[in-house]
């Protein structure tokens, strides 16, 4: 709610990770965040094994397997995993491009994007598959090679039940129902 809201502009954060200096508003999120320098992470994918500091980010690492995508942008009917993802996205809708990169001039809506883009100069891929040793600059491209290791497939055709590791050959299988060709 909007009180809730103004005191994060107004209340101190007023307890301090002694390792890094982040603050928080609360002990709670203070023990949450202190499990990263600790390396504990008692949240376990059940189905891929891989492991997490807090229930959040686990249950957002789940709907990379199910394809759920329960945040939509009202503007432009885009979906995503995490809400933190559709906040940085409803910046291209109202913003500019205020992050730029210093080595090839592209610009971003929020340092996050800027900070991923870097990588791929730096040659930094670091993702990395522990089946084969493949690497990617982006998560969100492990995630989707893993499914050729695991034969998951998480989107699935309502009228006839075959499935896709992407949801694009999705998008173009439903042609051969409608007879539609969107990519002609």
């Amino acid at each position: 709610n909007l009180t809730r809201h103004k005191i994060i502009h107004t209340e101190k954060k007023e307890f301090h990770c002694a390792e890094c200096g982040k603050s928080y508003f609360n002990n709670c999120n203070l023990k949450r965040h202190k499990r990263i320098h600790d390396g504990e992470k008692t949240f376990h994918c059940e189905i891929c094994g891989k492991t997490f500091f807090d229930n959040c980010s686990l249950t957002a690492h789940i709907r990379s397997h199910t394809g759920e995508k329960p945040y939509h942008c009202v503007i432009c009917e885009k979906s995503f995993f995490r809400s933190s993802s559709l906040k940085r996205h409803k910046l291209q809708h109202i913003g500019e491009k205020a992050f730029h990169c210093e080595t090839c001039g592209k610009s971003y809506f929020n340092n996050y994007d800027l900070k991923r883009h870097k990588r791929e100069h730096g040659g930094e891929k670091t993702f990395h598959c522990e089946i084969c040793g493949k690497s990617f600059f982006y998560n969100a491209n492990l995630i989707v090679h893993i499914r050729s290791h695991t034969g998951e497939r998480p989107y699935h055709c309502d009228i006839c039940e075959k499935s896709f590791i992407y949801k694009s050959d999705l998008n173009k299988h439903k042609g051969t129902h409608t007879g539609e060709k969107p990519h002609c």
